[in-house]
């Protein structure tokens, strides 16, 4: 309880933010915005306020699931607005119930599987769709992640996998209490990407680890507590949030810091919720293999009759097995590298994991879940024993020179750590 109780940090509400921001821009005068003539205009719509800008994520009946078009809109609308010196802080929020679902992977599973590509003979040439949604993601949350201006995301509704990419390396994150955060990607066969190998490698004690294995869910106040949030608010003041920070003509973070926390109400978790699990989690997760994992989550279950322990291993035993491997490794390097590093690191597992060349989970996990709904994967290899280290190790290792690497402006756009 020592240890949970130090999740609670006095700097909950403060400007603290997951990477360094060093200066904000003064008002001078404006530059066009460029406009796309495409569906993305539609799908990220822009609002015009006194000194900044606000993206709006519009695919609501799609629970705002981005695709490759959609994030192409948006760096460009942040480059645009970066250079912009009549612009002073950026906001990004969403219509509908969900902040963001992750990528269109049904989309991506239907494109790839209609072009009919033999992915297996070579990477070279194939899943070029795929490959180009992946790069322009990445690009952005490197763009996100070094953004130079203060940006505040609001988080009201479903946050999951890439969703929190494009929002959580920011500068502020305002979450409410209809905020859903979480990574289900092992469900599906793939892996947390979008820059989670560095998110959440740096959440308290192994409770990354928990997150990305299990798919298990944080809400609003939870994210306060582990400092995936900076402000919490009531969706129901939301109205009034914004309306305070459309008036803002300023490109200070400590004044928009001070508007955020005027309408930031003080909460603690409840003592239900996961992280007054954070001992166990810790306990359980800290082994180096997956299969060390499920072996103490299995004798802490037998030692206390803990339902939870159960529920944890089931999630586990539902999720692809060669998914876990990868996923284990990926957030304990993501400890040790800064985020244009992870993002590299995630690019390559991305590839390999759509590209039918060491397993086709991803397909498989996207058909039963997403697809066919029968919830019955058919994982290849269907257990942790039969994943081979040679399989984990296909995941990470770089290209050949038929294969270009993810390239990031780091020369340009100092990376973090």
């Amino acid at each position: 309880m020592q240890r949970f109780k130090a999740l609670l940090p006095q700097t909950t509400f403060s400007s603290r933010t997951l990477c360094s921001h060093r200066r904000a821009f003064s008002a001078q005068p404006n530059y066009a915005e460029r406009e796309d003539d495409d569906d993305s205009q539609n799908q990220i719509l822009v609002e015009g306020r006194a000194k900044s800008r606000a993206a709006i994520l519009n695919r609501p009946t799609s629970m705002n699931a981005l695709t490759t078009s959609m994030v192409a809109r948006l760096k460009r609308l942040y480059d645009s607005w970066e250079e912009n010196s009549d612009i002073g802080f950026v906001l990004m929020k969403a219509r509908g119930k969900a902040f963001c679902s992750g990528a269109d992977v049904v989309r991506l599973y239907h494109s790839l599987n209609e072009d009919g590509l033999q992915i297996k003979q070579s990477l070279l040439g194939q899943a070029e769709e795929a490959k180009e949604f992946f790069k322009t993601l990445y690009s952005f949350v490197y763009l996100q992640g070094t953004y130079l201006k203060p940006h505040v995301s609001i988080l009201n509704g479903r946050t999951m996998g890439c969703g929190s990419g494009i929002s959580l390396p920011g500068m502020f994150r305002v979450v409410t209490d209809k905020t859903i955060f979480s990574h289900p990607e092992a469900q599906i066969g793939f892996h947390p990407d979008a820059g989670a190998s560095y998110l959440l490698s740096r959440l308290p004690g192994y409770l990354g680890e928990y997150l990305a294995l299990t798919g298990d869910k944080l809400d609003g106040v939870e994210m306060i507590a582990c400092r995936l949030a900076t402000h919490y608010s009531l969706n129901a003041r939301l109205a009034m949030l914004e309306e305070r920070l459309g008036k803002l003509v300023t490109d200070d973070p400590s004044i928009v810091e001070e508007s955020l926390s005027q309408y930031a109400d003080l909460v603690y978790p409840d003592r239900s919720g996961v992280l007054h699990k954070i001992d166990t989690i810790d306990k359980c997760f800290c082994h180096d293999t997956v299969e060390e994992i499920v072996e103490a989550l299995e004798k802490e279950a037998a030692e206390t009759c803990d339902q939870w322990c159960l529920t944890t291993l089931r999630k586990i035993r539902e999720a692809s097995p060669l998914s876990l491997k990868v996923i284990l490794r990926s957030i304990r390097e993501g400890r040790f590298e800064t985020l244009d590093q992870c993002l590299v690191r995630e690019y390559r597992i991305s590839v390999r994991g759509i590209s039918k060349h060491v397993s086709s989970d991803f397909f498989e996990g996207v058909r039963a879940r997403m697809v066919d709904k029968d919830f019955a994967p058919k994982w290849d290899p269907p257990s942790l024993k039969e994943v081979s280290e040679d399989m984990v190790e296909q995941h990470f290792l770089p290209f050949d020179e038929l294969e270009p690497e993810l390239v990031l402006p780091t020369a340009l756009r100092e990376p973090y750590m």
